[in-house]
């Protein structure tokens, strides 16, 4: 299950935990696509304990888009590299924002 908590000063953060799986990608979707456009949007992914492949790309789709990944646990930060190597796009250098 998949628990969404969002914050908003100034950035929005939208705190996910439990497991990040497909079917819920067009739920994350339309949240990210219902926030205003020019605010900076924020996915802190520390409670997050499981992802699949679909979540993987959809998270590394997102930081092209301009979402900052925060608390990224080191696999999926891997796994998302992985993708990025597997695309012929390991030109990008993209890093998990740090705890504030």
């Amino acid at each position: 299950m998949l628990k969404i908590q969002r914050k908003a000063n100034g950035d929005v953060v939208l705190t996910l935990s439990g497991r990040l799986q497909a079917d819920n990608a067009s739920e994350l979707s339309a949240l990210l696509a219902a926030e205003p456009a020019g605010r900076a949007v924020v996915l802190d992914l520390k409670d997050v304990v499981l992802v699949d492949r679909d979540i993987v790309r959809f998270l590394r789709a997102s930081e092209r888009d301009g979402i900052v990944l925060r608390n990224c646990p080191p696999y999926i930060r891997e796994w998302i590299e992985r993708e990025e190597g597997s695309h012929n796009d390991s030109r990008y250098d993209i890093r998990c924002g740090e705890s504030d």
